[in-house]
């Protein structure tokens, strides 16, 4: 399973677009297996092109985790193509439900190409319903996206690798990674 996040950055620090981390964690049931970097330009459009390159590292892959569809800002994954190109289960989890109009409203606001990057969504939304699902009896609902298996499966397989909090450890531990390496990298470049 590899789950992948984005890590963060500042916005009051990009002058012209800037880089953030975007991180894949491979685990076998709770063992992380191997870790993956890419940079992704903040609110580009090659989030889909370095995750692919990153599975390419891969031997054998049986789903993908997404903590979101947007990561570095707008840069957007997209889960179908995703599942088309790897012929691979993907799963979006977001801890918050997704708003769909208010995407549409920012993207019209700020991006000249609103249509390429909305028509992700849309194309999302024509293949999964948005789910809500408690991964842990203990926690609030998360809400789910699925694409190329059954939301039964993706329930089943996402509540075995749910212990701490709500979110599955794959995401968890790549949110830790990427939100860290992130960090580290803007630190030096205040330095210098």
């Amino acid at each position: 399973m590899l789950g992948v996040e984005d890590g963060s950055f500042d916005p009051q620090k990009l002058q012209r677009k800037g880089k953030t981390v975007l991180c894949g964690v491979l685990t076998h049931g709770f063992k992380v297996e191997d870790v993956f970097l890419r940079l992704i330009e903040v609110d580009g459009l090659d989030a889909t092109e370095k995750l692919l390159d990153m599975t390419g590292k891969i031997g054998s892959l049986d789903v993908v985790l997404l903590g979101g569809v947007t990561f570095g800002g707008f840069n957007i994954i997209d889960p179908v193509a995703v599942n088309e190109s790897l012929g691979v289960p993907v799963v979006v989890v977001t801890t918050e439900r997704p708003d769909n109009e208010a995407v549409l409203s920012a993207l019209k606001k700020h991006f000249e190409d609103w249509r390429l990057r909305y028509g992700v969504f849309e194309r999302l939304a024509s293949v999964s319903p948005i789910y809500e699902a408690k991964l842990n009896p203990r926690e609030n609902p998360v809400f789910l996206e699925v694409v190329g298996m059954e939301f039964e499966r993706a329930l089943e397989i996402l509540r075995r690798v749910t212990v701490r909090g709500r979110v599955p450890e794959p995401l968890r531990v790549a949110n830790r990674v990427a939100k860290a390496v992130s960090r580290a990298l803007f630190m030096q470049a205040d330095r210098k």
